[in-house]
C-alpha cells in the first residue's frame, strides 16, 4: 500500500485526504491547526505533528497551502530557520502541489526539486468544496510528461477531470485563467439577477429563462447566487462557503499580476477584482463568493 504525505487540511485538503484514504492509501496528515489533524485521524490516517514527521516514508507529498509564500516556505525552507521538505524527503519521493498560487513560484519549486532530483508537479483544482468533498474534482497540471502520468495515478482518486496544461507553473496560468472567467461570470449572474429581481421578475423563473437562453453560465446551473432559487447552492444555506469570497479576491489578484506580466489587457478581470475588494472590506471576506449577489442589493 503507497504512503502519501498530506500536508494543509483546510476547506480543500481534508476532503481530498479523505478520499485518499477511501482509496487504500496510507495517509499521513500534517497542519497547524491540531484539530484537522485530529479528525483525518479519526476517519484513519496517521496523524504528525511535523512536516518532518509527515513526509517520513512517503512515496509521495502533496501540498493544499494558502498562497505562494507558504508554497516556498515549505518546499524550500524560511527565513526563520524553517528546513524545507526538498531537505526532508527520502530520494524517488513524488511531489504534487494542488495550492493555488503565482506560476513562478511553482516553477521555482520545480526548479528546485528538480536540481535535488525529484519530480514535481503543480496541481491546482476546480471544483470547491463540494467537489472536494464527491471527489470530483478537476486538476490543472504542469509538469513534464512522465511526473503527469505519476500524478494522474494519484489524482484520478480526488477529481473526475485531469488535465495536463504544459511545463511547470503552467497548471497554475490554467487556474488563474480560468478563475478570472469565474469571477467575472458570477458578477455578471449577480447585476442579472438583481436587474429582474428589481423590475418585477421573479429570481427562479429569470433563472430558467437564462438558463434556456444564451445567458446560460456555470453559476446558473450548479451554483445560483440568489437565495432560495437552488437549494444545495451557499446561497440557499447563508452563503456558508463554499469557496470564500477572499479566496476569490486572491485569485483574481493573481490574474491581474499575470496580465501585467504579460501586459494582457483584462479590465473585466480587473473589474471584478474590485467588485470583491469593495464587498470584502464590508466584512464578508468569509462567505462565499456568490455572496457578491447581496453587494448589488446592499446598494438600494
Amino acid at each position: 500500500m503507497s504512503t502519501i504525505a498530506f500536508i494543509g487540511l483546510g476547506n480543500m485538503g481534508a476532503p481530498m485526504a479523505e478520499n485518499l484514504l477511501k482509496a487504500g492509501f496510507s495517509v499521513q496528515v500534517f497542519d497547524l491547526v491540531k484539530e484537522a489533524v485530529d479528525q483525518l485521524a479519526d476517519k484513519g490516517a496517521v496523524a504528525s505533528d511535523s512536516i518532518e514527521q509527515a513526509v517520513k516514508g512517503a512515496q509521495t507529498v502533496i501540498t493544499m497551502l494558502p498562497a505562494g509564500e507558504h508554497v516556498r516556505a515549505v518546499y524550500l525552507g524560511d527565513h526563520s530557520g524553517g528546513v524545507g521538505l526538498l531537505n526532508l524527503i527520502e530520494e524517488n519521493t513524488f511531489l504534487i502541489d494542488s495550492s493555488t498560487i503565482d506560476p513562478e513560484s511553482a516553477r521555482i519549486v520545480a526548479a528546485q526539486a528538480a536540481s535535488k532530483g525529484f519530480e514535481f508537479v503543480d496541481s491546482p483544482v476546480s471544483g470547491g468544496v463540494a467537489g472536494a468533498k464527491a471527489g470530483t474534482l478537476t486538476f490543472i497540471v504542469g509538469g513534464t510528461d512522465s511526473a503527469f502520468s505519476k500524478a494522474e495515478q494519484i489524482l484520478k482518486h480526488m477529481g473526475k477531470n485531469i488535465f495536463h496544461a504544459g511545463k511547470a507553473g503552467d497548471g497554475q496560468m490554467g487556474k488563474i485563467c480560468n478563475n478570472l472567467m469565474l469571477g467575472i461570470l458570477m458578477s455578471g449572474t449577480c447585476e442579472a439577477l438583481n436587474l429582474g429581481i428589481d423590475n418585477g421578475l421573479d429570481p427562479k423563473v429569470l433563472s430558467n429563462i437564462m438558463l434556456q437562453s444564451s445567458g446560460r453560465n456555470w453559476a446558473l446551473e450548479l451554483y445560483n447566487p440568489c437565495p432560495g432559487v437552488m437549494d444545495n447552492a451557499p446561497a440557499s444555506n447563508q452563503f456558508q462557503p463554499g469557496f470564500m469570497s477572499k479566496l476569490m479576491l486572491k485569485d483574481l489578484g493573481l490574474g491581474l499580476d499575470a496580465a501585467a506580466k504579460s501586459q494582457s489587457s483584462v479590465p473585466m478581470g480587473a473589474l471584478a477584482r474590485n467588485l470583491y475588494a469593495f464587498h470584502n472590506a464590508n466584512g464578508n471576506e468569509e462567505l462565499d463568493f456568490s455572496s457578491l449577489f447581496e453587494f448589488y442589493q446592499s446598494k438600494k
